[in-house]
């Protein structure tokens, strides 16, 4: 146990070197984190890993499902309603079943069961690849969020098609009509226990004299909470944890009112669901050459050969789906119409960028060894196998040559929206006039008796003004974006030097580390305001 111990942590660590190569040659760290896991299974000695396979879905699926929950936006999730569900259900629903029918004629020995068993594991792209290959690269807001949107919804449809497939290849028999039924009602009570959990959770943020760790570790706690309350009654703990999610998000500003109590979710939130995305290659590493032993009759290039046909076929299937989503609803309504046509670019950008990642994975791990009566679950291995060539194939392929398409096709802004400097120095101008308002009419004494916030009243005025005449001119003219760039580096190289200086003075002990804490927390968030990078 141990000596296993140690080794994960090794591999942990030198997953994380190659994150920081990824960042530093400017490649998605899920790209290597797949190379990886591959590469762990050739490494001598190393020892193979038996997880039992419904521990591996209930610790990495709930809050993998919920942060990408969190951090949907809840309006722009409804603005966009129409796409994301065509992709995340008609999609995923389109795709589970011509991967099943073709499985089926394509594998000896596969039932139709296992055909959508393997269909509901290799549905759904992942927002987390997407989002990372497409960071830095502009690419229109609406693109982005139907593919966060889709990500979310089409886990938790395609999680609730891999149930009922899982089912019916452990009792053997299977009616549409039936499962139709079952779907709405397990996915409906999913939704009404999760929204029900989210409610008890919010009071308890909200209400209960919390603190930012104990405001955290709920947030930890709460997917597994909504989770395992919804699967002990037989309903979609999937869905719970999906709109539970939505709902805590778009109260966040009412249940976490401190800025200690989110900035500290941020660093947990963030690691914790890079280390589980590590961990899962890790683990996939680990179990291959036990994987590729158990394949039976079938070789491993039969396994490959299968996986590239199936990557070929979801690959084909998006864009045969995606550009008719995009354009029908446009010739049958003139309300649709009214909206800026996506035109061919943004359906060939949402189509290659349906990468699959970390979901499939723990999904397609989580498939039970052993049937009822204690025979070997039929085919484990094989779908196991597929799914991580198709997670290869998709990643490795697409992800590469994602941004090389983006610069080609030069898309540009669909819709009509603010730049982002516009929108936040609007924001910023807002926020400004607000705490002006409120010294001018709650605390006027305390403006005239008080040198601190007379000061304070000086400084918003002063950048009330600067941020005045900076709106003017980026509206005037939007080429003084060099300017702009120029003086976020400027900020960042003294912020930078600030941070040295404050270093210094801990070395030197004459201020408590209290206090210069203090100060790095305000560097973080003046660098904050700068950078904008916020998940």
């Amino acid at each position: 146990m141990h000596h296993t111990l140690l080794l994960i942590l090794v591999l942990l660590f030198a997953m994380f070197l190659l994150v920081m190569l990824a960042q530093r040659i400017r490649i998605a760290y899920p790209i290597f984190l797949v190379i990886a896991g591959l590469a762990v299974s050739f490494i001598p000695g190393v020892p193979q890993l038996h997880l039992d396979p419904e521990v591996i879905f209930l610790i990495f699926l709930p809050p993998l499902l919920y942060e990408a929950a969190w951090y949907t936006s809840w309006n722009d999730f409804w603005k966009w309603k129409r796409a994301i569900s065509m992709l995340a259900f008609g999609l995923v629903f389109f795709t589970s079943s011509i991967v099943a029918y073709t499985s089926v004629s394509l594998i000896p020995g596969f039932t139709l069961a296992l055909g959508f068993l393997l269909g509901g594991i290799v549905s759904p792209p992942d927002a987390v690849a997407a989002a990372t290959v497409l960071k830095g690269i502009k690419v229109p807001k609406r693109l982005i969020t139907i593919l966060e949107g889709e990500s979310l919804v089409n886990d938790a449809s395609s999680l609730i098609v891999f149930k009922f497939a899982l089912v019916a290849v452990l009792t053997g028999s299977f009616s549409m009509q039936e499962a139709t039924g079952q779907f709405f009602l397990v996915a409906g009570m999913g939704i009404v226990i999760g929204l029900a959990g989210a409610h008890i959770m919010y009071a308890v943020h909200r209400f209960l004299p919390t603190t930012p760790a104990i405001d955290a570790a709920l947030t930890v706690m709460t997917p597994y909470i909504l989770f395992l309350f919804a699967e002990q009654f037989h309903y979609s703990g999937v869905m719970a944890v999906v709109s539970g999610g939505l709902f805590i998000s778009y109260r966040s500003h009412e249940v976490f009112r401190t800025g200690s109590t989110r900035l500290n979710m941020l660093g947990v939130w963030t690691t914790m669901i890079f280390v589980m995305n590590a961990l899962v290659f890790i683990l996939i590493g680990l179990s291959l050459p036990d994987i590729v032993q158990g394949l039976g009759e079938y070789s491993v290039m039969d396994g490959i050969k299968y996986g590239v046909i199936v990557s070929a076929i979801i690959i084909a299937l998006r864009f045969l789906w995606v550009f008719p989503a995009a354009h029908v609803p446009r010739w049958l309504s003139a309300t649709i119409r009214k909206e800026p046509t996506p035109g061919w670019k943004g359906p060939l950008l949402t189509s290659w960028a349906g990468m699959r990642g970390v979901v499939s994975l723990a999904t397609a791990l989580s498939i039970p060894l052993a049937m009822g009566d204690g025979s070997a679950f039929p085919q484990r291995n094989l779908i196991i196998f597929i799914t991580f060539v198709v997670i290869f194939v998709t990643l490795v392929f697409q992800g590469l040559t994602l941004p090389a398409v983006i610069r080609l096709i030069k898309i540009g802004e669909i819709d009509k929206t603010l730049p982002e400097d516009e929108q936040r120095t609007g924001i910023q101008l807002r926020l400004d006039k607000l705490a002006l308002q409120l010294l001018s009419e709650q605390y006027s004494h305390h403006t005239s008796t008080n040198e601190l916030v007379g000061q304070m009243k000086d400084n918003l005025q002063n950048e009330m003004l600067r941020n005045e005449e900076r709106l003017a001119s980026l509206e005037m003219c939007h080429s003084q974006h060099q300017v702009i760039s120029g003086y976020h580096h400027v900020l960042l190289g003294i912020y930078a030097a600030q941070r040295k200086e404050l270093f210094q003075l801990r070395k030197e002990k004459f201020f408590s580390d209290e206090e210069i804490r203090k100060a790095e927390l305000q560097l973080d968030l003046n660098e904050l305001k700068v950078t904008g990078s916020g998940h």
